[in-house]
């Protein structure tokens, strides 16, 4: 009895390591099949079609390019031109302080001969007969009055005097004339400078470069409210200079070449004319910078234009450098020497040094 049932035993891990055995080469021709449509090219026939996918470098993969076929977001970048719109609006506020820009009226009633008008001076001061220099910077109106009966009550027999502001719209007259009138109303257009800062009227310099339309125009609306309340900011893009990509090597064209949307590395390559007779397609290295490195990916255009199935349209982004290379690439140092030779030749320079990252093979 014992041995019968240690023979069953026997039989059924056999059977068990059996099965395992069939599992696992089945597993194996299933990759092969796999390997083999992904390498293997298959013939274009008439009336037939082929669907091919999307990529891009991983850490894009997911959010670029989007379902829309356009640019998730525009970042501005030296040498776009914004276009600023100001409108004024008459807003009530609780507090109306004198500024450098407003002109004072004292008005005595009983003695109009000391009646004064004046431009507040650099220092924040007027200057009123017997008193000399007062202070008005920041004060109200009303403030003022209250400060000059009580300093006149001294000198003159209970003195009745109003302060008015009569230039109260001088910052309203100083925009006007820092713009120029436009259709839509007062703008101004304004280019972004290599150091990526931007100059706007009265309010002066600031930094603009890498961030998008809706937060500089909300860092504007800011500065300007604070200014003068009621003055609104809208901001557009007048001409936009980023959206640049660029081709380098065996192109018939190289050079820069402005995108309006993601496009991918094949439509580049026909904005430039294409490429020439000696390029090898199977080594199109594309470099995108990428957390303050520059990250390099090599890509077999052949795979594409022979319909292989597991071949993809590789998307690029603003900024992207490809480079067609005349012979096939094994290593990042054979890939710099020969892009050194180009830029040296050509007197172009692309910054890309020694901070690059090398997706593709590595056989020095």
């Amino acid at each position: 009895m014992a041995k019968a049932v240690k023979i069953r035993t026997v039989r059924d891990v056999l059977r068990h390591q059996i099965t395992r055995v069939l599992a696992l080469g089945a597993a194996m021709v299933l990759l092969l099949v796999f390997i083999q449509g992904c390498s293997v090219s298959r013939p274009i026939q008439r009336d037939c079609e082929v669907s091919l996918g999307t990529t891009t470098f991983s850490f894009d993969q997911g959010a670029y390019p989007s379902d829309l076929g356009l640019f998730s977001k525009y970042l501005i970048t030296p040498g776009d031109v914004l276009d600023v719109l100001y409108q004024i609006r008459r807003t009530k506020v609780d507090k109306f302080p004198i500024t450098l820009y407003h002109t004072i009226s004292v008005k005595f009633v009983d003695l109009p001969k000391l009646n004064e008008t004046q431009e507040v001076l650099p220092n924040g001061t007027i200057i009123l007969p017997y008193l000399g220099k007062v202070d008005v910077l920041e004060k109200t109106p009303s403030e003022l009055r209250d400060e000059l009966k009580k300093r006149y009550s001294s000198i003159l027999q209970d003195p009745e005097i109003y302060v008015t502001v009569p230039g109260f719209n001088a910052r309203i007259e100083q925009l006007r004339g820092d713009l120029h009138t436009s259709t839509r109303g007062l703008s101004k257009l304004t280019t972004v400078r290599p150091d990526g800062y931007a100059t706007f009227p009265l309010i002066g310099d600031y930094i603009v470069a890498k961030k998008t339309i809706q937060e500089v125009r909300a860092m504007l609306q800011g500065h300007y409210k604070e200014y003068l309340p009621g003055l609104d900011v809208s901001l557009f893009l007048h001409e936009q200079s980023g959206s640049v990509i660029y081709l380098v090597g065996e192109i018939a064209r190289p050079g820069a070449y402005k995108i309006d949307k993601p496009i991918a590395v094949f439509q580049a390559l026909t904005l430039a004319g294409g490429h020439t007779s000696n390029a090898e397609l199977r080594n199109v290295v594309v470099f995108r910078a990428h957390k303050e490195k520059w990250i390099a990916r090599s890509l077999n255009l052949k795979d594409v234009t022979q319909l292989k199935r597991c071949s993809s349209f590789f998307y690029l982004k603003p900024g992207d450098i490809i480079f067609v290379s005349k012979t096939r690439i094994a290593s990042l140092a054979q890939l710099m020497r020969q892009i050194s030779e180009i830029t040296l030749f050509r007197g172009w320079s692309f910054g890309i040094g020694d901070s690059v990252d090398w997706i593709g093979p590595n056989e020095d």
